[in-house]
């Protein structure tokens, strides 16, 4: 997902954020995140926080477990990073580098591969290797979690056998509803609580969705979606089985998040093509109390955005102060 577009642009917020750092007391902390920041946004384009840092270590704690370590500094926590859709799962190339960057950052980085997301299928048991994950040590945990990644996430964040050992679980482009997730890839139509618009997506994109979902998705509304009329699929997903409802209320964040026990940060884009920034809205409704939503406008999905300079040093200065939060979780 290499950005070569916004590189002159985060050049300058890399700036920004490293002048902003010595007013602050933690100033090596944040001048690694900035760096981090510039790194991560630019997929490696600008590698500042490699230039300045050793390689971390990566350890295999199984076969569908690996732990990431480097230089700790100050009271990083150890952190649990929740992929999205990842093929490969902690073996993915992308995840991989994230990984490796928050390593090098200073965090204890724990990556467990969810086997259903490494299909792009949202299911319940993908919770199952997060609880693992966490029950390995007492904490206080950070959770990163990737867009659909807040599924597995928020529901072992709200499992009572572990959710004592979440300080703080942050989620970058979050669901709150598997439904209106659903409905959104389908149609194209987002709404909560005034919020709402419609988005075009791309139809392989959507085939692809429906056939790794296929008991998501039943034959009523598979054949409303050939026909390409979007009133009829909005009225085939008003009338899905029980059953159907029933899973993806499970598969909800907004379910678990009542339960969730830790700090919670939700960043989303307002132009984010895979899930709308109005769910990161409805995820915080669940449970006002010590949640903070943070919407951007120079970054997309998980990625940066085009634009001009200062919204994107805006926008990383408040990423910034998200991140060292996330690094004094506990």
């Amino acid at each position: 997902m290499r950005q070569p577009e916004v590189a002159g642009p985060l050049a300058a917020l890399a700036l920004a954020l490293v002048l902003a750092a010595p007013v602050a007391r933690d100033t090596v902390s944040l001048v690694r995140s900035a760096a981090f920041l510039t790194e991560f946004l630019t997929d490696g384009a600008l590698p500042a926080l490699s230039a300045m840092t050793l390689a971390p270590v990566r350890e295999s704690l199984g076969p569908s477990l690996d732990r990431w370590t480097g230089i700790t500094l100050g009271t990083a926590p150890p952190l649990l990073l929740v992929h999205g859709y990842a093929p490969q799962g902690k073996d993915d190339p992308r995840l991989a580098r994230a990984a490796r960057l928050l390593a090098r950052a200073g965090f204890d980085v724990v990556v467990p591969t969810l086997p259903g997301l490494t299909r792009g299928r949202l299911r319940p048991d993908d919770a199952g290797p997060v609880v693992q994950a966490l029950a390995t040590r007492p904490g206080p945990w950070a959770i990163l979690s990737v867009s659909i990644g807040a599924a597995p996430a928020f529901a072992a964040a709200a499992d009572a056998s572990v959710r004592d050992r979440v300080g703080v679980l942050l989620a970058l482009g979050p669901h709150g509803s598997a439904a209106e997730t659903v409905r959104f890839w389908l149609t194209g139509a987002y709404d909560f609580d005034g919020v709402s618009g419609r988005a075009t997506h791309d139809p392989a994109l959507v085939h692809a969705f429906v056939d790794a979902n296929a008991d998501l998705v039943d034959e009523a509304t598979r054949a409303a979606l050939a026909t390409g009329d979007t009133a009829r699929v909005e009225r085939a997903l008003a009338a899905l089985p029980p059953t159907v409802r029933g899973l993806l209320d499970r598969l909800s964040p907004v379910r678990a998040m009542p339960d969730v026990r830790a700090r919670v940060i939700l960043v989303h884009g307002y132009a984010d093509p895979a899930v709308p920034y109005s769910e990161s809205l409805r995820l915080a409704a669940a449970r006002p109390a010590r949640t903070r939503v943070v919407l951007l406008e120079a970054v997309g999905h998980v990625e940066a955005a085009p634009g001009p300079l200062w919204r994107a040093a805006r926008d990383g200065f408040r990423l910034l102060l998200v991140f060292h939060a996330l690094r004094h979780a506990g």
